[in-house]
Parts: structure tokens; C-alpha cells; sequence
């Protein structure tokens, strides 16, 4: 396995200024509709996993919407020498979710089963990596690790956020970002084969929670000025919460009739940057986007809270007052 900050080597541009282009982009399908989940899970039981094969070295795994109102994606590319998984979900449980089981099964279906696994992920939420333990003591597995710096460590990010790192699979080659903003140790993966862009929660069908409004915008200009140049397949993120109609599911739902295609275009990813300059800090519509910073509106409830609460407590004050005054008055009569 080699993972390498980017350079452009006088080769590389020789091969440019000559007219080389690039590998032809193997394609692939999306189904439009994913399982829907139920109402009552317990009534409707669902399968804890939903596979599809975007190509036959490319799988995107849905997590059930009864087994995680998160109902995340997590993605597995198969290289000539290793594998990548991209996230492993919200459910720690094999039992309840068979993850790691499923994915071996699909390296050896894809001819790689004596090969490496490596698992990283998008970021360090737990709805990403609650599966790690599903993986961890196996052979031929590495997971790395999900604190940040672990993720600057691993992929030899010394100007964070800067700079973009590159994981070879063996004839396919990942391009690692850095895209702090959603969470501080958040990236997103450019599959080069495939040209899918893995944007976790940076972008996707869905709420972008920001916990640093400033570095999400910065690493939204960043990763736009990244794709402009580049052919983008599809952006493929962590979930859906959107329905066709545009309307948001209520969050953890396990039922999303009518929910959207999870793919989202390299159109969305340059019209991101030009959303959060708009965003006031709280909550935001803009266009296909639906921006929310949890803390402000936290604080923001919390703050309000106080000053009602201080209110009828000053006004129960007042009114023993009056009330004592007034007895007081009557006593003297």
C-alpha cells in the first residue's frame, strides 16, 4: 500500500503539454431507489443490509433504515493489490448488521480475497465508524485510525488542511482532501477510475451540519476548485434525507417514502461554496441546500429558554410580592 502527498512531476506535465490523456473512466449504474425502510420495523422487518454493484469492482452498501435512522452508505473499491472500504456505518452489532461479513464476501466474489482490506473513513462520527470493531484482529484488515492525527499521520498531510494524498489500490488510484468544516477531521475520496467522488457529509441529499461554518466554506471553495478541471461520474455521500419532492424526512426516521437518488453532480459540488457564503449561522435554505449549524441553534434554544424561565421567575417573584404586600395591608386594617 502507498500513500503519497500530490506532486506534479515534470513528466506528468510533459505528458499533459503532449496531449496524453487520462485511463478511460470504467462506468457504472446507480439504482434510483433504495429500500425505503418501514414504518413499524418491528411489523415489517427489513434487511440489514442493501448491496448494489455499481461495477464489478465497485459496491455501494446501504445500512437498513430500521437497523439505523442514520441509514448510512458506505462504499467498497477492489484494486488490483488491496481493497478500500470508505466508512463502516452506525452499527457496531454483526449480528444486527453483518457488515464486515458482507464486505468480504464481496472481495472474494470480486477475486481479491487474499488481498489487504483497508478501511478509513470520511470522518470521525460515530455513525461512520460504529462498525470499526466488526473488522478489528482480522487478518489482512487495517483500519485507520479516526482521530486527526491519525488521519494527518496516515496520509502524510503536514500543511492540514492543505494538500491532497493519494491511495493506490493497484491499478486505481484514490485521491484523499482534506474537508474539515461538517467535523475537523472530515476528507473526501476521488476514485480515479470510477471519477466517484466519496463527499461523506460534506455534501450530500441530505442536512449539512457544520460545526465550523469558516472551514466548511473554505474547504468547499477548495474541493471546487479541485473538481472544476476533473470529470466527476457522480458525488456519492453518507445518507439521504431528502424526498423526490424535496421535502426533508424528520431526522433518525426509519421510513423514507419517495426518498431521492443518493447521487448528487459535480454541479452541486461548485455551487456548494456560493450556498455557505449565504448561510447566517443558524439555519439556512439555499436552493438544493439545507445548511444548519447545531451548536448556534442549540445556544440560540438554550438562550431563549433562559430568558422565558428568568421571566416566570421573575414574574412569580413579583406576584408573591404583591401578594405578600397585599396581606400585609389587610392584616393592618
Amino acid at each position: 500500500m502507498r500513500v503519497r502527498i500530490l506532486t506534479v512531476t515534470v513528466a506528468t506535465m510533459l505528458g499533459l503539454l503532449c496531449g496524453r490523456t487520462s485511463p478511460a473512466i470504467v462506468p457504472g449504474s446507480l439504482p434510483q431507489h433504495w429500500n425505503e425502510g418501514a414504518e413499524d420495523c418491528a411489523a415489517s422487518p427489513q434487511p440489514p443490509l442493501q448491496v448494489h454493484a455499481y461495477n464489478a469492482q465497485t459496491f455501494v452498501l446501504r445500512q437498513s433504515l430500521c437497523a439505523t435512522g442514520e441509514g448510512n452508505f458506505v462504499y467498497l473499491l477492489v484494486g488490483d493489490a488491496q481493497s478500500l472500504l470508505i466508512d463502516t456505518g452506525d452499527v457496531a452489532d454483526a449480528a444486527k448488521t453483518p457488515l464486515a461479513k458482507t464486505v468480504l464476501g464481496l472481495v472474494s466474489q470480486a477475486g481479491a480475497a487474499e488481498r489487504p482490506l483497508l478501511v478509513v473513513h470520511t470522518h470521525r462520527h460515530q455513525d461512520h465508524r460504529g462498525g470499526d470493531a466488526q473488522f478489528a484482529g482480522l487478518p489482512r484488515v487495517t483500519v485507520v485510525g479516526y482521530d486527526l492525527a491519525s488521519v494527518q499521520k496516515y496520509y502524510g498531510f503536514s500543511k492540514w488542511p492543505n494538500g491532497v494524498a493519494q491511495i493506490e489500490l493497484g491499478g486505481r488510484t484514490v485521491d484523499v482532501l482534506p474537508t474539515p468544516g461538517h467535523e475537523a477531521t472530515h476528507v473526501v475520496f476521488f476514485d480515479r477510475n470510477t471519477a466517484l467522488l466519496f463527499a461523506g457529509d460534506m455534501l450530500m441529499p441530505a442536512r449539512l451540519l457544520l460545526e465550523d461554518s469558516a472551514a466548511d466554506l473554505a474547504s468547499a471553495q477548495r474541493l471546487a476548485d479541485w473538481v472544476r478541471d476533473r470529470p466527476i461520474a457522480y458525488v456519492l455521500g453518507g445518507h439521504i434525507e431528502r424526498a423526490q419532492s424535496g421535502e426533508l424526512f424528520p431526522s433518525g426516521s426509519t421510513y423514507h417514502p419517495g426518498e431521492r437518488a443518493l447521487q448528487m453532480t459535480k454541479v452541486d459540488v461548485l455551487a456548494l461554496p456560493a450556498a455557505l457564503e449565504h448561510f447566517n449561522g443558524f439555519y439556512t435554505q439555499q436552493g438544493a441546500f439545507t445548511v444548519i449549524n447545531p451548536v448556534h441553534n442549540l445556544i440560540a434554544v438554550a438562550t431563549v429558554a433562559l430568558a422565558v424561565l428568568a421571566l416566570l421567575i421573575g414574574g412569580f417573584i413579583r406576584y408573591r410580592r404583591r401578594r405578600a404586600a397585599h396581606s400585609s395591608s389587610g392584616a393592618n386594617a
